[in-house]
């Protein structure tokens, strides 16, 4: 660990919200994992000590089963553990080790057991591993290596087959990918707004379709929303760029099938003299400003299906806290006075998938147009009996709905050279030119 300020992650939740992990400090003693335990009346924590202290950068991820997972670095490798109490001790399950530099753990798979990490490769060749580091038969595996830097992840589909992250490519341009897990091989790029703009994805949920993505695509950096498997275009609301003040999305509600503008999303909103939440949903044309809870672990909270937004917190009084917070309906709590601002839109077309799932991985571990106006377009809708059919979009925007993605994984890994058979791919957004609505 090289020497300077290390701050460990606030807090990481579970894939079904009923625990999370932080690493907690114990002034002298150091650094030591500390679980929250979340769906029980009343949210406890408890601590997970080792036989010697944690690194400040050891990355956690707890399970949906109550186990937490732990990378350690020691002598050049990543060695994995699974931590849960046991009586006064604590309990831990050694997972294997992985050579590597540095590794960055994903967010945990939507079944709650699996682990995915990105591990950055040396070399003139450079690229990015992915590993299953938790949930495989035989300690970590090599999934693929991807060319380019990899970071974020966002899975698209319940199922946990369908990955994006955020690539790198050759050009130096940021461009979000879409890699299958179960079999591995050369990504899909899922996001390309414009030619020469960097385009992440931030946030997905793979209930509605929303995705959440930062681009400069509109002339600055800016947050905007899409639907995966629509061809409409990405929007990027003037609300979502308030001037001197920093927007983050980090929560969307689930449970929201097939209604992606009724979705709602918590933002951290944030200044140099501030940090507070909001909520907003892609049909509001407004913004409802809530006060974060004192002590607050900023940029992490969570949805419940009925629309409360729990927001976790640690103060003296209290060291393992929620706040609930219903938030309200859209158009019951008027929050921005100012007239509905015109959206900047990037249009998106259908991307060809790649062709083949060669895989890059060794054998194994040890080897190493500008868019016409919204009402009167039309979009291009995928069915699953056939391909897509043009469907006129003369309703107004707030009543639209995406059509939903599915995934299903083919009964044996796909011939070389071929497309994977049986899996339904995102419907990526790709390049066009920008414009701005009528």
């Amino acid at each position: 660990m090289t020497a300077g300020v290390l701050e460990p992650a606030p807090l990481t939740i579970a894939a079904d919200g009923s625990y999370a992990a932080r690493l907690v400090s114990r002034g002298g003693a150091g650094w030591c994992p500390e679980r929250w335990t979340l769906d029980s009346p009343e949210p406890y924590a408890v601590l997970l000590p080792a036989d010697q202290p944690e690194e400040p950068d050891s990355p956690l991820v707890p399970l949906a089963d109550g186990r937490v997972l732990i990378g350690r670095r020691t002598d050049g490798r990543y060695h994995f553990s699974l931590l849960y109490p046991s009586g006064p001790d604590t309990g831990e399950l050694a997972l294997g080790a992985l050579e590597c530099e540095r590794l960055t753990l994903l967010p945990p798979a939507p079944d709650g057991a699996r682990v995915y990490a990105l591990a950055p490769q040396s070399g003139e060749a450079g690229g990015t591993a992915l590993w299953l580091v938790c949930g495989g038969a035989f300690g970590p595996e090599l999934v693929t290596v991807l060319a380019g830097r990899c970071s974020g992840g966002a899975w698209l589909d319940g199922e946990g087959r369908l990955l994006a992250l955020n690539r790198v490519d050759a050009s130096g341009r940021i461009r979000a990918v879409t890699v299958d897990v179960e079999h591995g091989g050369e990504p899909t790029e899922l996001l390309r707004i414009g030619e020469d703009s960097d385009d992440r994805l931030l946030l997905a949920d793979y209930d509605s379709g929303l995705l959440l993505v930062r681009s400069d695509a509109p002339g600055g950096d800016r947050v905007g929303w899409g639907v995966l498997g629509s061809h409409r275009p990405v929007r990027f609301p003037e609300l979502l760029h308030p001037r001197g003040v920093r927007v983050t999305p980090f929560a969307v509600q689930p449970g929201q099938v097939l209604m992606p503008e009724h979705c709602a999303v918590a933002l951290r909103l944030t200044t140099a003299d501030a940090d507070w939440v909001a909520v907003w949903r892609p049909q509001q044309r407004e913004l409802i400003h809530l006060p974060a809870p004192e002590g607050w672990l900023a940029g992490v909270g969570r949805w419940t299906v009925d629309g409360d937004l729990l927001l976790p917190y640690a103060t003296a009084a209290t060291p393992c806290g929620v706040a609930r917070t219903p938030v309200p309906a859209p158009g019951t709590r008027p929050a921005v006075p100012e007239p509905a601002p015109r959206p900047v839109e990037a249009a998106a077309e259908l991307h060809e998938p790649a062709r083949g799932n060669e895989s890059l991985a060794p054998a194994s571990p040890a080897d190493g147009v500008e868019p016409a106006p919204w009402a009167g377009d039309t979009a291009d809708v995928p069915r699953a009996d056939g391909p897509p059919a043009d469907v006129p979009r003369a309703e107004p925007e707030e009543a639209v709905g995406p059509a939903r993605l599915s995934a299903s994984g083919p009964a044996e890994p796909p011939s070389p050279g071929a497309a994977p058979a049986g899996v339904t791919k995102p419907v990526p957004l790709q390049q066009a030119p920008l414009a701005r609505s009528l």
